[in-house]
């Protein structure tokens, strides 16, 4: 139940060359840079409810059980299938375009998204 909470992003690094690496419009780069990004996590279980609030108030939650195909969604609306596993404590996803892993550390919630070489390293403190 560690990821449990609400979240809010306190420092990211990578993320300018990580959102052009997988297309994500100038306008909107400049917009997300410096917002605080929230991100709402229940967990009941192997199942969770992950939801990340963005600068225009844009919203998006995907349910997922852990070990289970299920359909998701990027910010921008593009539909997939992906299974969430759990590995030594962290959680592990395939997007189209690059791979997260979400760990708990130190009261922190550590996301890194990894495209390629790119990396962008989120870190969020509970709120």
């Amino acid at each position: 139940m560690a990821f449990a909470g609400r979240w809010e992003t306190e420092t990211q690094e990578g993320y300018d060359e990580f959102c052009k690496l997988i297309g994500i419009p100038d306008n909107v780069i400049e917009k997300g840079r410096d917002y605080k990004l929230i991100t709402e996590v229940t967990q009941e279980g192997d199942d969770f409810s992950w939801t990340q609030i963005y600068p225009t108030d844009a919203r998006v939650t995907n349910n997922f059980t852990l070990g289970k195909e299920c359909d998701m969604q990027t910010i921008g609306g593009k539909k997939f299938k992906a299974t969430v596993n759990m590995e030594g404590g962290k959680l592990t996803a395939c997007f189209p375009n690059y791979k997260q892993v979400s760990e708990i550390s130190g009261g922190k919630l550590i996301e890194t998204l990894t495209c390629g070489s790119v990396v962008l390293k989120r870190t969020s403190k509970k709120i």
